[in-house]
């Protein structure tokens, strides 16, 4: 079950598959339309698989209520450690050659219980975002089960027939 508290939600699966797939899987870009659970994500713009804290990477955006409909966010590596842990911020490059991170972050943890078993805890945590972004956009801005989804997701893209 998902738990939510005044500033982050999270949710945790066991997957039958070892952390060092799950964390293959995590950090390459293109899999991520398929491991979200809105629906939002539609590709990567980028196709360089995540390998360093700082690395900038792109995605194609759909939601029906942002004023563009189609859009586009930057992120950043926030925190890696194969394959332990990976999350970004996720921003929106200003034009300018400037890129603005509004203070999300999401974050995977991952804990081997077994030689081919992992605990996956996915954090979608906006206690650094400045109350004027919090007054425009509501947080979280999608329900709990998003995460669960998108854990779903993720153990069937990682299922070794699925990487075949």
């Amino acid at each position: 079950m998902p738990t939510v508290n005044q500033e982050s939600v999270n949710a945790t699966l066991t997957f039958a598959v070892p952390a060092a797939r799950v964390f293959a899987v995590l950090a390459d870009p293109t899999t991520h339309a398929a491991i979200d659970g809105t629906g939002w994500v539609q590709e990567s713009a980028d196709r360089t698989p995540l390998t360093e804290v700082g690395q900038i990477f792109r995605m194609d955006m759909f939601h029906a209520g942002h004023p563009d409909g189609d859009y586009q966010v930057v992120n950043k590596v926030e925190v890696l450690d194969p394959p332990h842990v990976i999350g970004w911020l996720t921003g929106t490059d200003q034009g300018d050659g400037r890129l603005e991170f509004g203070g999300w972050i999401w974050r995977y943890d991952l804990t081997p219980t077994g030689p081919s078993e992992t605990e996956v805890t996915l954090t979608y945590d906006w206690s650094a975002v400045p109350q004027y972004i919090r007054d425009r956009i509501g947080f979280p801005p999608f329900g709990p089960e998003h995460l669960i989804n998108s854990l779903h997701h993720l153990a069937e893209l990682a299922a070794p027939a699925a990487r075949a």
